[in-house]
């Protein structure tokens, strides 16, 4: 934001009302280029597409929270999806507060960074060749957590399956909207066996 002209108060605004990492950068473009409104809307789908895949997982656990839900459907990145998906909420702790205040920390953190940054982002020169692979060591990460949690693998075997097939079709650099949307009809059309499933796991 500092290289591209923009004040601070812009980057801390952006962190607090955006709150989505590579939409943030995207912006930055968007701001600078010829008012788009529909094609920043089509942008913005395929960049944050895969928070469909959040919503659909976390409508479970985020029943029954109240008011709070609005802020945590608002709050639900990557890492807050991570942590209030994967964490065992510990006995006589409120779910609804503590993935409230898990969301908002994460919230927090991101625009203090963002706004520290706008300040001295320019004084600062860090190397930061390779830092892509986080996100997908993450999402490494969340999958292995859940493979090991499930008994029975029906869905995450659907989703690499899919994944890979929709990779050998359309190539990497066009796979993934494809994959998301083949994914999304696959465990609809599976939801009624997997619910099933799952029933037959609790009792």
């Amino acid at each position: 934001m500092d290289e591209s002209g923009f004040n601070v108060v812009y980057s801390a605004l952006m962190a607090l009302t955006i709150f989505a990492g590579s939409m943030e950068f995207v912006a930055v473009t968007l701001l600078l280029g010829t008012f788009n409104p529909l094609g920043a809307l089509m942008l913005t789908f395929m960049v944050n597409a895969r928070h469909l895949f959040y919503g659909i997982s976390m409508l479970d656990k985020y029943r029954g929270t109240g008011l709070k839900k609005l802020y945590l459907i608002f709050g639900l990145c990557d890492e807050s999806f991570s942590i209030n998906y994967t964490a065992e909420v510990p006995k006589g702790v409120d779910k609804g507060w503590f993935m409230f205040f898990v969301t908002f920390l994460n919230h927090s953190y991101w625009v203090l960074g963002a706004t520290i940054g706008g300040f001295f982002g320019s004084l600062v020169q860090v190397d930061l060749e390779g830092i892509d692979f986080v996100m997908t060591a993450l999402f490494v990460v969340i999958f292995i957590e859940q493979w090991l949690k499930e008994k029975k693998h029906h869905s995450a075997i659907a989703g690499v399956g899919v994944s890979l097939l929709c990779l050998a079709l359309f190539g990497s650099s066009d796979f993934i909207i494809p994959s998301m949307i083949m994914i999304f009809f696959t465990l609809t059309i599976l939801k009624k066996q997997l619910g099933k499933e799952g029933e037959n796991v609790c009792q």
